[in-house]
């Protein structure tokens, strides 16, 4: 048996199942599980915060390069959620809402903003034993990642799925806009000039369409422990 902790690096568009999935694979493997599209998330929520501009590209870069933010691990209780701290507060349902995720896509898309983050998610996965998930993690943040997964779904069931997540809240949110939404997302993700979403080179390409949750993270958990010669966790 090996003692070697792989990075696995999940990547996919929005509402393709991949925090679920890492979360459960990180439960499994007994790895920590990064959430790199929370840092991007939290980066938004402070600009819309202090009225920063989503063009003002200076100011954006300087708030990046200043923001504290801790992702911890979340209590069992709470379904394991990873909490995320700014600057010492805990943000962690202040991120989910639709208007900070349509503004984390367009802070994303910044160079320098990126960079800034890129180096902190390379410090938290440099020792190993994580399960980090995002849209260019296996292509850009770890290309060398001992796994690299790529999840998707089609259009609708991912629209689906988060207009379901925004139900559960109380935010009120129609489905057809939701479509509209991850279509929009979709676009800017894979057409911005910096990091564009893309199936990484060698990663493992998983339809989650018609999967559950379950099955995702248990494939992704076999498929690491094939690479590692890992016992099967004992039952959890």
């Amino acid at each position: 048996m090996t003692n070697l902790r792989l990075v696995i690096a999940i990547d996919g568009p929005v509402g393709s199942g991949k925090s679920t999935a890492a979360r459960r694979v990180a439960e499994l493997l007994g790895y920590t599980y990064i959430d790199t599209g929370a840092m991007y998330r939290a980066v938004a929520l402070k600009a819309l915060r202090t009225k920063i501009p989503m063009d003002a590209t200076e100011k954006l870069l300087a708030l990046a390069a200043s923001a504290r933010i801790d992702l911890r691990p979340g209590a069992f209780e709470n379904g394991g959620t990873q909490r995320v701290l700014l600057d010492g507060e805990d943000v962690t349902a202040a991120i989910r809402t639709p208007e900070v995720s349509q503004a984390a896509s367009k802070v994303a898309v910044i160079e320098g903003v990126r960079r800034v983050l890129v180096a902190e998610q390379r410090r938290a996965g440099a020792s190993g034993g994580v399960v980090m998930e995002g849209r260019d993690i296996g292509s850009v943040v770890f290309p060398d990642a001992q796994l690299k997964i790529f999840l998707t779904a089609s259009d609708e069931v991912r629209a689906r799925r988060r207009w379901l997540e925004h139900q559960q809240k109380g935010d009120a949110i129609d489905l057809a806009r939701t479509l509209e939404e991850i279509r929009e997302r979709d676009r800017r993700d894979a057409g911005r000039e910096h990091s564009p979403l893309v199936r990484a080179e060698g990663a493992v390409f998983v339809d989650s369409t018609a999967m559950e949750p379950e099955e995702v993270a248990r494939l992704i958990a076999m498929l690491a422990r094939e690479i590692t010669s890992l016992k099967p966790a004992e039952a959890s």
